[in-house]
């Protein structure tokens, strides 16, 4: 049935998430889902909103929402956008300001799905290298673009430029929006959104599945200039003028309040962190310093398609990518301190 389809779809290659396997027993280290539940002031709101108003539409506005956000960042509700995760944030983000004659800057290994994005909505990207190290080296990005956009702390490989280094990138280029994608900035990273106030040229995009344990329930964010929020607003009101529903918005606003159930939870991931790359080096692997809720790790002696099939066998995912300079990587999610340890004895057994 595909000569019914548009032209577009024929030239699409879809993002692939990672597996959702549903089995007794299985640990689940591929998604980089939290190990931990959702606050339980959360748990709560939501609770209280699946009442007989579900029958009313939600607030087109999400006024409560993005008063939360911006009291919480320290901006005005003109300042924050909100959408039905942040992939639908970037997905608007693309659309409204990232389209220009210039090529979009992007690196060539970070989130898959900023090339799904580029393909969907005709935006010519340049791919920048990382460097040796695995690393984004900002210089690399003196070149003509139209934007930039970056994932920091950076995925699959977990590594986090600093704020400074963000800030010079902002400066140098002053005429381009700037987006920074902080899915996991809240385990070890520093957030670019202390600089909103000060770069115009400035967007952060974040998220509530990771640190807030909100992954299902589809909640993300963008903070910036009120300039690029309005253009934001402008696609989000020619596509869905309701992406949030009440139970969502009830559940982000009691999430994003209960700061020290979230810093509690987060801390406890990068502890577990630090010990789960402890005992992988002391196995021979090579761990990426990581500043998100996984690890990227790759062994000198050891294919990794093979290990990862070896783990998916004693019920352990985790994630391998079929893609060149990483493909004998493997990214894995922190999970409890449990799961580490039944990974760490499963990489024992197969090595």
């Amino acid at each position: 049935m595909s000569r019914y389809w548009s032209d577009v779809v024929h030239a699409l290659t879809p993002y692939t998430p990672g597996e959702q396997v549903q089995m007794p027993g299985l640990i689940k280290l591929n998604t980089n889902e939290n190990p931990y539940p959702p606050s339980p002031l959360a748990i709560a709101a939501m609770q209280a909103a699946a009442g007989e108003q579900l029958r009313k539409y939600s607030d087109p506005s999400n006024a409560v929402l993005k008063d939360t956000l911006a009291a919480h960042f320290g901006l005005r509700r003109e300042q924050v956008f909100v959408g039905n995760s942040s992939d639908e944030v970037l997905a608007h983000t693309f659309h409204a300001l990232l389209k220009h004659e210039l090529p979009l800057l992007s690196p060539d290994i970070s989130y898959s799905f900023y090339p799904t994005y580029c393909s969907l909505y005709g935006i010519r990207n340049v791919q920048v290298p990382l460097n040796a190290q695995f690393e984004i080296d900002i210089a690399d990005y003196q070149q003509p673009c139209g934007a930039i956009i970056i994932a920091n702390p950076n995925a699959p490989t977990g590594i986090a430029l600093p704020l400074a280094q963000i800030e010079a990138l902002l400066q140098a280029h002053p005429d381009q929006v700037v987006v920074i994608d902080e899915a996991y900035v809240d385990f070890g990273g520093e957030s670019a959104a202390a600089l909103v106030g000060r770069y115009e040229n400035l967007l952060v995009v974040q998220t509530l599945s990771k640190s807030r344990s909100l992954a299902g329930l589809r909640v993300g964010f963008a903070l910036g200039h009120a300039d690029l929020i309005a253009g934001l607003e402008r696609v989000k009101n020619s596509f869905n003028c309701y992406p949030l529903g009440q139970v969502a918005q009830a559940g982000a606003v009691a999430a994003l309040q209960d700061v020290a159930y979230t810093r509690q939870t987060s801390e406890a991931i990068i502890a577990s962190r630090a010990w789960l790359t402890q005992q992988m080096q002391a196995l021979g692997f090579e761990v990426l310093p990581s500043k998100a809720n996984f690890i990227f790790a790759r062994h000198p002696s050891h294919d990794a398609a093979t290990l990862a099939a070896g783990l998916r066998e004693r019920a352990i995912l985790v994630r391998h990518f079929k893609q060149a300079r990483i493909d004998q990587f493997l990214r894995i999610s922190i999970g409890t301190d449990e799961e580490c340890a039944q990974l760490v004895a499963a990489l024992q057994a197969l090595l």
